[in-house]
């Protein structure tokens, strides 16, 4: 299918879905996994929740675009380059740490960055996100909680986290980077600026891991790339399983 994301606006929604989308395909495949019944009730909430935020987002692309196309098309009929999540939700769940530390580098990023889209002028878009910050906030409860938890807790737990923490850090910096898409919507007054979004997260990051006992690697590399749907060897293993069902039965409904 050719990509029709003409405007910075389209581009910007079907961006901040995918990131919503692909990590709630990841959530929902830890269903049944968890380590405890509670966890498991708490990680079908959170995916629900990421999944509500896609759909409301692809919806306003759609009908922005004009073209006729559905939330279910933008999210099922797109090959993988079309796709502009941040590198770091699609990546793997390793083991437990490495799920709870990938949620919560979203849910920090999440929290300022919904806040900073209640001020949208499209209102629409402010309405969706003045909903989504009531969930992030309550995703970045738990995580943060989870953290230190695992981070303060055993040795192996420890390790563990650490060790996540080692792989995942270099995969922040997509959902972080501002380009010319931010920069067009902010200079036609169209969103706030969003460059707080970056302090608050680092912030938000720095507070849980002194509590947590946990260090940023001093590695300054940052895997870009999946904003201009440059993505990473997980993906393409991701997507076919995501968009299995709706490409075998075409105008089937979720």
């Amino acid at each position: 299918m050719t990509t029709t994301t003409t405007t910075p606006l389209i581009t910007f929604l079907l961006r901040t879905a995918d990131d919503n989308l692909v990590l709630a395909q990841r959530l929902g495949a830890l269903l049944a996994r968890m380590p405890e019944l509670e966890e498991d009730i708490a990680v079908a909430n959170v995916c629900l929740d990421h999944l509500g935020q896609a759909r409301s987002l692809y919806a306003h692309a759609a009908m922005l675009e004009g073209l006729g196309r559905s939330e279910d098309d933008l999210a099922m009929l797109r090959d993988e380059r079309q796709f502009l999540n941040a590198t770091l939700v699609e990546q793997p769940d390793v083991d437990f740490a490495h799920t709870i530390v990938r949620q919560f580098f979203v849910d920090a990023y999440q929290v300022p960055f919904y806040d900073v889209l209640c001020g949208a002028s499209d209102p629409v878009l402010a309405g969706i996100a003045e909903k989504a910050m009531k969930e992030a906030r309550y995703h970045l409860r738990r995580s943060a909680t989870w953290v230190v938890r695992l981070g303060d807790g055993t040795e192996e737990s420890h390790d563990r986290t650490q060790a996540a923490v080692d792989l995942l850090w270099r995969y922040t910096g997509d959902l972080l980077a501002l380009d010319e898409i931010e920069e067009t919507l902010v200079a036609d007054g169209v969103l706030p600026s969003l460059d707080g979004v970056r302090g608050v997260f680092d912030a938000t990051v720095a507070s849980v891991f002194a509590e947590a006992t946990l260090t940023l690697p001093t590695d300054p590399y940052q895997r870009l790339g999946g904003r201009a749907g440059v993505h990473t060897e997980q993906f393409g293993h991701l997507l076919p399983e995501m968009q299995r069902l709706y490409r075998s039965h075409p105008g089937a409904r979720w």
